[in-house]
């Protein structure tokens, strides 16, 4: 069985570490890692990465803007008819250095599963 490992990015960029005050660990072990994600309107996470793809479940929504680490928007809800209402749960893939804000009303609440490998 093949492992699947993180890319090479410092430790002091983990969500966990980087951003403390948004992010929170619900279980962790050796195949996956649990997080919880709250973001009050108008709040902007510090910079920090995702090294493993996951399950997002949305416990609440709101508009978000992505920037890269260069401060760049990569990405903007508000842009994607889609995303008005997303549905329950959805893919994402692993994430390189980012930040993102809450730009709606209401708190981005998730609960974001990283697969730390693949199924057997």
């Amino acid at each position: 069985m093949t492992t699947q490992s993180a890319p090479i990015i410092p430790d002091a960029l983990d969500a966990l570490i980087a951003d403390p005050t948004h992010h929170t660990l619900l279980m962790e072990n050796d195949r996956v890692r649990v997080l919880e994600t709250r973001i009050p309107p108008g709040d902007r996470t510090e910079i920090h990465t995702h090294c493993w793809p996951g399950v997002l479940y949305i416990l609440s929504w709101s508009q978000i803007v992505r920037r890269d680490h260069t401060g760049q928007v990569i990405f903007d809800s508000r842009t994607v008819e889609a995303m008005r209402t997303p549905p329950p749960s959805m893919w994402s893939l692993a994430l390189p250095p980012h930040t993102l804000e809450n730009v709606g009303t209401t708190d981005l609440h998730l609960i974001n599963v990283e697969l730390k490998e693949p199924a057997p």
